[in-house]
């Protein structure tokens, strides 16, 4: 259970956020404005959203508060406009037009608070022909091209779960938006709409891809390049045990260290000589089928030839460097990445666990001066309510 309580540090301490609850990179991003110190309120929903993790586990609410709202009832938007109003930042992942609808949109709280910096999270954006379709992460990286790059040939393309379009391309480039904007309010007093969609945040991911592709230095197909599996210098390979290793031996002495140590620097082909990349695979795939993957951890120890094992997510925070760096952290018996980045005199932390819903609506009316948001149990206790 979390305990309620105004965060005191971190870089954004002092910075005021709402949350209007939803999935996916929305409560991810807020939680990363949360991390860094700012005062998170997540304004829940009667019921709960469709996909949610049960709240006890749901650790992208973390370093957060939770109240909740029904908006479709006649003061539920008042007690939004009354959050928003003593607000520095307001995050929503509707549909365009909903939240205008429920009487929470950006022309509306900017009435109450000319200063707030709106953000907006959706898959395909605020305009344009597939605004107002459904979709996931994966149609909308698939048609970035992102998604088409991964996987060997002749396979169907690998979903990256939900890492490079919900969080990369979507969380990350919300929290960049809304701070950017935040930073141009307090400069200028006046807030502005961040218009969030992971269609344009994973494509502009990949531009470094696009001038390779341009400057004809990587092909349009799959497993062809460099990066994508292609090289054989640069990929996974199974060990003898049916775990995996990672290789990223790509500059001239990285790779020669990499064949040395693999016991095939005798034999191995130039690394530019493309015409025995096939030859080179094979010889490097049966080498690694000979030992397990912790033997050749083993061999590689100490090494610049930039060969990693390929740990499970339990496996991972066990790790000798991971575990001396804290990149994970145990909160209230949960097992999570620890805040990052790091900042040399703002320090970040997990300050709460999960915000269960509705728990600080009595310390946030308090600390945030809205008495309007005192609990209803009509709220509380009323069936869910699809606002998308």
């Amino acid at each position: 259970m979390s305990v309620a309580k105004t965060p005191g540090h971190g870089p954004l301490a002092g910075v005021r956020v709402v949350e209007l609850a939803g999935i996916g990179p929305g409560p991810f991003a807020a939680m990363l404005l949360g991390d860094l110190g700012a005062d998170v309120v997540r304004v829940d929903r009667p019921g709960g959203a469709g996909l949610a993790v049960n709240p006890q586990y749901d650790v992208t609410n973390r370093n957060k508060r939770s109240v909740i709202v029904d908006l479709k009832s006649p003061d539920g938007p008042d007690a939004v406009l009354g959050l928003a109003e003593r607000a520095d930042i307001l995050i929503e992942g509707y549909r365009p037009g909903v939240a205008e609808r429920l009487g929470v949109g950006p022309e509306t709280c900017h009435a109450r608070n000319p200063r707030l910096v709106y953000g907006r999270m959706t898959g395909w954006g605020q305009q344009g022909p597939l605004a107002q379709r459904a979709g996931h992460d994966i149609a909308y990286i698939a048609l970035t091209g992102t998604l088409g790059m991964t996987g060997a040939p002749g396979t169907p393309p690998v979903a990256p779960a939900n890492l490079l379009g919900d969080y990369a391309g979507g969380s990350l480039y919300l929290v960049v938006g809304v701070l950017a904007a935040l930073h141009h309010a307090r400069a200028t007093g006046d807030g502005q709409v961040v218009d969030a969609a992971i269609v344009d945040g994973t494509s502009h991911l990949s531009a470094m891809i696009h001038g390779m592709l341009a400057a004809g230095g990587w092909q349009d197909r799959r497993a062809a390049n460099l990066l994508d599996g292609g090289c054989p210098f640069y990929g996974t390979y199974e060990t003898a045990d049916g775990r995996y290793v990672a290789v990223g031996a790509l500059e001239q002495q990285f790779y020669e260290e990499f064949v040395d140590l693999l016991g095939i620097g005798d034999r191995a082909p130039a690394r530019k000589d493309t015409a025995a990349w096939g030859d080179l695979r094979e010889a490097v795939a049966a080498r690694f089928k000979t030992r397990t993957r912790d033997e050749w951890t083993a061999v590689f120890e100490g090494s610049d030839a930039c060969v990693a094992p390929v740990l499970s997510l339990r496996e991972a925070p066990h790790h000798a460097h991971l575990a001396a760096r804290g990149t994970f952290t145990d909160f209230g018996g949960i097992t999570q990445p620890a805040p990052a980045p790091r900042f040399s005199a703002t320090h970040t932390s997990v300050r709460t666990g999960p915000a269960q819903p509705g728990a600080d609506t009595a310390d946030v009316a308090h600390d945030w001066g809205i008495a309007g948001l005192l609990p209803d149990r009509r709220a509380v206790d009323g069936p869910a309510k699809d606002t998308d």
